[in-house]
Order: structure tokens, then sequence, then C-alpha cells
């Protein structure tokens, strides 16, 4: 998972804080203090990819498949932490890193074939590389492109519309 420091945790030396992928629809300040961890949402999700931790925290985790943004997970929230009016400001888009095997000369497209809004294209470059392009116009930030990945290359990053939010 992707890493941020904010001033405040550069201050007290805590650089190493992990954002926490909420689920579809979540709020984005208030969400642990208006989640109270009852998993009505896990439950409810066809996908099987949101999941509590050792506290009791909701997250997502895209490692297990994608998110179809069906809601379900919203409407069996019995509090505002979820909310389907809310689904459509998923403020995630999906990156590549530098140990994508397509970049390193291995053939692979995994990640295109999987992508379903059809958001990565592959670049063909000098010495047999191809390296894959990210519409982010046209991503939907699902986690196709994650779950299938055989190197674990992929992974989301925030867009500038607002900032992440840290596990504490």
């Amino acid at each position: 998972m992707p890493t941020h420091a904010s001033r405040r945790d550069f201050l007290r030396a805590d650089l190493t804080r992990t954002i926490v992928l909420r689920p579809p629809g979540a709020l984005t300040v208030a969400f642990e203090r208006a989640c109270t961890g009852c998993g009505e949402c896990a439950s409810a999700c066809p996908e099987a990819i949101i999941h509590t931790d050792h506290r009791g925290s909701v997250m997502l985790d895209l490692s297990r498949g994608a998110c179809t943004f069906c809601g379900e997970c919203a409407r069996a929230c019995p509090t505002d932490a979820l909310d389907v009016g809310r689904i459509g400001d998923w403020p995630w888009v999906a990156t590549v890193g530098e140990t994508c095997l397509s970049i390193n000369n291995v053939a692979c497209r995994s990640c295109e074939d999987a992508c379903e809004a059809r958001a990565i294209r592959f670049r063909l470059e000098v010495g047999g590389k191809a390296r894959p392009n990210i519409d982010a116009t046209e991503c939907t930030g699902c986690g196709a492109c994650i779950a299938i990945c055989p190197v674990g290359a992929v992974s989301l990053a925030r867009t500038a519309q607002s900032e992440p939010e840290l596990r504490p």
C-alpha cells in the first residue's frame, strides 16, 4: 500500500503511515468516527473484498479482486460511514510501478486485459519494452488490474482532488 507523510508526521518522526483504502462511498475525513466496525458492509460485499483489521477498522482489499461499485456495502451500512451517494466520488486511479514485467522486457499485459474500462494501454519502446500508460480520465479505480498483476506492480494513487486518509 502507498505511504504518505504529512508535516505533522514528519515532526513526530512518523514517516511510514499507511494509507487505508476504504470502501467506495466512505466519508473522507470522519470515517473512523462514523464506522462502528459492525462488519455489515463486509458481509454485504458480493466480491468479498471488504475486510476488517484486528481493531475492527474497515478496509478495501483489491488484491482479492475488483470492486464493481455496486453499492451493496453502502446500503448495508447502518451509519453515515458509507453512503451510496458518495460512490461516484471515488478518488483513486491505478498506477504501475517499475517492477512491471512488461517494463522489464517480459511479455505481460494482464492489467490491460483485465481493464474493462480500457484505461490501460501499452506503448512500445526502444529495446522491446512495452510501457503501460493509464488514462486517468478513463480509469475507474476498480482494482481489476491490481488483483491480476503477477508481480504486484499495480497500485492505486489518490487523485489530487483531496488529501488521503491515513491510518492512525
